[in-house]
């Protein structure tokens, strides 16, 4: 585990969205392009969640997102944050599970996460 100052923490950017949209990645079998309402903006994300959502599962939830986080062009399409979610794995590291971190009650679009 890394130790990061108070003052570090303080820099990121987390703020609750809306996924209003899930698309297929057009160049990416394992990858969706997610619009993001954040209240005053919208965001595309790039996640590798397709082994574990479907498009369905995924539409009108609320979630949380990393806004700050530096844009990344993946196979091709801007992705401008990072949706959070939790990761279990086995001993040997597999990837056993995936879940969105959600608000336990609906908040108003773009709160942010302190």
């Amino acid at each position: 585990m890394i130790i990061i100052p108070f003052k570090d923490w303080q820099k990121l950017d987390l703020r609750v969205g809306k996924i209003i949209e899930v698309k297929d990645h057009p160049n990416a079998d394992k990858l969706y392009l997610l619009t993001i309402d954040l209240g005053t903006e919208k965001k595309t994300l790039v996640a590798g969640l397709k082994e574990n959502y479907k498009p369905e599962e995924m539409q009108g939830k609320l979630c949380v997102i990393f806004c700050n986080l530096e844009p990344a062009t993946i196979r091709g399409v801007k992705s401008e944050g990072m949706i959070m979610a939790a990761v279990s794995r086995d001993k040997k590291g597999k990837e056993t599970g995936v879940v969105l971190i959600q608000p336990e009650k609906d908040i108003e679009l773009g709160a942010k996460i302190e």
